[in-house]
């Protein structure tokens, strides 16, 4: 099914016919289907709602480049339009951003919260990654100085773009250029002050070989968010929640039972 949310369509589902909601939140590069297996779990005793989020899936785009406000300001309406609140939430890593800045700043939505590989604390910067940083941004502005020369500019972007290749991320360089503001802006934006203003009982779900979000990051928010818990999955890497599906639907059914309690 789709909506019309805030200048974009908005592709989702709803599964389920128990008593609880749930929505469930994918990460970024990722779809809904990347939830279904928890939906398969919860759905028995929830109504589930999965959800394209824009620029992914088979959502429309933004219409313009957004950030993480953006993106849960659009999450917001969408539940509205539904009626989908107060209820649960479990998302993975880009969709924990989206979660954290509605549950910290519009608490009614979300009464409990799952997350698994969290995005949100900065990465703390590294010697090497500072280095790579000051490399990056002396050639691209060496490239900008040689685009200006007219029969050079082609040969410019042409650098531009082996550059991007060579020090921007997968998830970077599979974007085309509006994307890649939406992503720039998603990613630069630390969300350490909103956890300590976190209402909803949280629980945190890692695995230990996360190099994505790094398991140091679990652990500093269970540190932020008041009502927080940390369990962590032995080798998981940034989808353990997959790797793991069973020992995850089991620690999330329980956790969401109490919540219906």
């Amino acid at each position: 099914m789709n909506e019309s949310v805030n200048g974009t369509t908005v592709s989702y589902e709803i599964q389920g016919e128990g008593k609880g909601r749930v929505a469930l939140l994918h990460g970024w590069g990722c779809d809904m289907s990347m939830m279904q297996p928890v939906a398969d779990a919860l759905k028995k005793d929830h109504q589930v709602l999965l959800i394209d989020f824009p620029g992914h899936g088979k959502s429309g785009r933004p219409p313009e480049p957004w950030g993480v406000p953006e993106y849960a300001e659009c999450l917001k309406e969408l539940l509205n339009k539904l009626g989908f609140f107060p209820g649960s939430v479990v998302a993975h890593s880009f969709g924990c951003r989206v979660a954290t800045w509605l549950a910290a700043n519009d608490p009614k939505y979300f009464d409990k919260m799952i997350f698994t590989g969290a995005a949100g604390i900065r990465p703390k910067p590294t010697e090497e990654s500072a280095r790579r940083s000051a490399e990056y941004k002396k050639l691209k502005n060496y490239c900008s100085q040689v685009k200006k020369i007219p029969f050079l500019k082609g040969t410019a972007e042409h650098w531009e773009e082996k550059l991007r290749q060579k020090y921007g991320s997968r998830d970077y360089n599979a974007l085309d250029e509006e994307m890649r503001k939406t992503f720039v802006k998603v990613i630069n934006q630390d969300l350490s002050d909103l956890y300590p203003k976190f209402r909803q009982s949280t629980l945190l779900i890692w695995g230990d070989a996360d190099t994505e979000t790094p398991l140091w990051m679990g652990k500093e928010m269970e540190k932020l968010i008041p009502d927080a818990g940390l369990v962590i999955l032995e080798g998981g890497s940034h989808f353990a929640y997959l790797e793991q599906i069973q020992r995850f639907n089991t620690i999330a059914q329980h956790f969401l039972k109490e919540a219906n309690e």
